[in-house]
């Protein structure tokens, strides 16, 4: 499959089949992901990989009251979102049948490889992520070369605390995301929604576009 391809149908899966996902399958993934960039080559990043029904169904208890929260919000209108009714709604979905989903991974990171330089800014602080997502896309790519899915939610992250009592992750280390993952049910978008280059790229100036 070609980088381009790939990248282009990487898109967020929220049906999934009941197709089970091998270990040789993941290990290949996690093989490929570890070379995402991350300042120092500290190497934070950790996983969690969840196939156990009943702590599946835990994280998905945990899960759904957020979820509940945001999706009364939007449909009473007091949250905006960008998206579509249909994609709101197949995320309502996927919230209600999270437990169900072929494999769980957590997504840890160590605190002590971040380097935030940013913190400082009177603004929320977003720099440590570049040691932990870059890697993350990586694993969504990976996966989405054998013909696997993924779903990357942040939701659960609020439910830090719980998460890491359950799973016994250690002191010093964070929750960065959680990542369903299996073969789809429908199979893989033809085409991903995105905003046009020439809206979101500029030359020298934020003023000035650079493809327009």
């Amino acid at each position: 499959m070609e980088l381009s391809e790939a990248m282009r149908s990487t898109g967020t899966c929220r049906y999934f089949s009941d197709k089970h996902v091998s270990d040789d399958v993941l290990r290949q993934a996690f093989d490929d992901a570890r070379f995402g960039p991350q300042g120092g080559n500290r190497q934070p990043v950790r996983w969690v990989v969840v196939r156990d029904d009943a702590t599946k169904k835990r994280l998905a208890e945990l899960y759904l009251p957020y979820w509940e929260a945001y999706y009364a919000a939007v449909q009473e209108g007091s949250k905006a979102v960008g998206a579509v009714p249909k994609t709101v709604e197949s995320a309502n979905e996927f919230a209600r049948h999270l437990g169900e989903v072929p494999v769980m991974i957590v997504v840890c990171a160590e605190l002590d490889g971040l380097h935030p330089t940013d913190h400082e800014l009177g603004r929320l602080s977003v720099v440590g992520g570049a040691s932990i997502y870059p890697t993350v896309q990586n694993l969504t790519l990976a996966l989405r070369e054998q013909g696997v899915a993924s779903a990357l939610t942040t939701l659960l992250c609020a439910e830090e605390p719980a998460v890491k009592e359950l799973l016994h992750i250690p002191d010093g280390y964070l929750t960065a995301a959680h990542i369903a993952v299996g073969y789809p049910r429908d199979g893989f978008p033809r085409k991903l929604t995105r905003t046009p280059v020439e809206d979101i790229v500029f030359r020298d100036s934020f003023d000035t576009p650079m493809f327009a």
